[in-house]
């Protein structure tokens, strides 16, 4: 577990707050692993700590751990998971609509512009698929608190049609993985499963099996015709 420790960076009460690798831990230990997370969540994690995973654009800790404060709490006192992230989610929303984050993606004429959240192009595939780095602050701030790593067309309507997003803070040497795993996940969708089958039961086994055999995600990206740019 001392691996995945980063540094100490704050503290609420009794419950620390520690900047954690979570390319170690979702390579490791758990796959789901991704901004944010505490004991009730994850159980790997220590009862009276909070993790935060490194950002590449280190910008929402505080509204992590605010949501985190919240959710900890209540399923401290019982409450179930699903209940407490709801009530937290809600707080993180209040939060991030006073942040001003909207003014980023809004056009002229009042309304969002979807093309704002991008930032640039990291490739596309043999299909046309485009894949986005995006503003994962502003995605997450705008269109879904939930937006985690990446995500694409078929599962969120926000993304336009032959696009996938990644996160901009995802870390540049885990970001092929994610869009391993989008293309994958995508691919599946395309073919006809559900978003569980195709997440759950082919791309996250997928980048968990690459991710601990790192030669073989150049392969597995072109088998997916991925071409990056």
């Amino acid at each position: 577990m001392s691996d995945f420790y980063i540094k100490k960076i704050g503290k609420r009460g009794k419950i620390d707050i520690w900047l954690v690798d979570g390319f170690k831990i979702r390579r490791d230990v758990d796959g789901q692993f991704s901004n944010f997370g505490q004991h009730f969540r994850f159980s790997f994690i220590p009862q009276n700590e909070f993790w935060l995973d490194k950002e590449s654009v280190p910008n929402e800790r505080h509204f992590f751990v605010d949501h985190l404060l919240v959710e900890w709490k209540m399923m401290n006192d019982g409450v179930s998971y699903n209940e407490a992230v709801e009530v937290a989610d809600n707080k993180e929303r209040v939060e991030r609509m006073m942040s001003g984050d909207f003014k980023k993606i809004v056009a002229k004429d009042g309304s969002i512009d979807t093309s704002k959240a991008r930032k640039h192009l990291l490739g596309k595939t043999k299909e046309g698929v485009f894949v986005w780095l995006v503003d994962g602050r502003a995605v997450r701030s705008v269109f879904d608190i939930d937006f985690a790593e990446g995500g694409h067309d078929l599962v969120y309507n926000y993304v336009p049609q032959n696009e996938i997003w990644i996160d901009d803070d995802v870390s540049a040497k885990e970001r092929l993985y994610v869009i391993l795993h989008e293309l994958c996940e995508r691919s599946w969708i395309g073919k006809g499963l559900n978003y569980s089958q195709a997440h759950y039961e082919k791309a996250s086994p997928l980048e968990w099996e690459v991710r601990h055999n790192p030669e073989k995600l150049e392969e597995s990206l072109m088998i997916l015709g991925y071409c990056p740019e």
